[in-house]
């Protein structure tokens, strides 16, 4: 008996499998490169939220700036007690009851005698 070794052909098919893997892989990481939330389009948005984010809060640091000053404003240091008084009766229309109240017409209805 003669040993013979037999070589077998490889189909097509198999020779085509490591690439077909190689460039699935290669297609799924370029395609999240570019199009995934950190890729190249995402990166684009991340930026476009930052600059909203901080249009949106250099406005809240101004207004808190603003509504910090009008505190100030109401220190007890800062301000006349008899002026705080006057406003906080103008404002919400109040009076003391030892007050005397004028009442005076408005100018609407003086015309309209």
């Amino acid at each position: 008996m003669s040993a013979t070794t037999r070589q077998r052909k490889q189909s097509a098919l198999r020779r085509l499998i490591i690439p077909v893997a190689a460039l699935s892989v290669l297609a799924y990481f370029g395609f999240h490169a570019l199009n995934g939330e950190l890729g190249l389009v995402g990166r684009a948005r991340i930026e476009h939220q930052v600059r909203d984010l901080q249009a949106e809060l250099d406005t809240l640091v101004s207004e808190r700036q603003h509504l910090v000053a009008r505190v100030s404003l109401l220190r007890p240091e800062s301000l006349d007690p008899d002026m705080v008084d006057e406003r906080a009766r103008l404002n919400l229309n109040l009076v003391h009851e030892n007050d005397l109240t004028i009442l005076r017409p408005s100018a609407a209805r003086a015309q309209v005698n």
